[in-house]
């Protein structure tokens, strides 16, 4: 207030030449900083602007490839789970089909033992079958050589020992009386 009161105007701006002249030199800076330097601005603020677009299009692209790439992993990594999985299940019917081909062949085996067993036991019972006969046609041999008091022809002697054998085949066990 001081300054008002001892110029003896209150803000009335004064014109003089001072005042033109800074006017005149703003207004010509203006002019050349708008002709010159303002359109290299525009430029490189033009350029930082598509520099920026073109980082930001980039990160976009790089985004999209890193999700794309994310997306083949993952179908990658479902794919190699599906393929365990398969060799896993073929894994499980080849041993169940071992499983299967060793219990076949283990019930075989014990079906060919068996029956081995069993021709073995039909071949030892005709074995002692006929040592059971011979030795009972050697008895009635000796029994009808005792009873008669001397030998037979070849010819009786084959009959009484054929019969002998079917009377202990049959289970008769009787002897017959009369004949020869």
């Amino acid at each position: 207030m001081t300054f008002l009161a001892s110029t003896g105007t209150a803000g009335v701006i004064e014109i003089n030449g001072t005042v033109i002249v800074e006017l005149l030199t703003f207004l010509l800076m203006l002019a050349v900083l708008a002709r010159f330097v303002y359109p290299e601005v525009v430029k490189v603020a033009e350029a930082r602007q598509r520099a920026v677009a073109e980082q930001l299009r980039l990160a976009e692209q790089a985004k999209a490839d890193a999700e794309a790439r994310l997306k083949q992993a993952q179908a990658q990594l479902e794919d190699a789970r599906k393929t365990a999985q398969q060799v896993i299940d073929a894994a499980n019917r080849s041993g169940e089909q071992a499983r299967q081909d060793l219990k076949q062949r283990a019930e075989e085996e014990a079906r060919r033992i068996a029956e081995s067993a069993r021709k073995e036991i039909e071949v030892e019972r005709e074995r002692a079958l006929q040592s059971a006969r011979e030795e009972l046609a050697s008895l009635v041999v000796v029994a009808t050589e005792k009873v008669i008091g001397g030998t037979l022809d070849d010819r009786k002697h084959r009959e009484l020992i054929e019969r002998a054998i079917e009377e202990v085949a049959s289970g008769d066990g009787s002897r017959r009386q009369g004949g020869s």
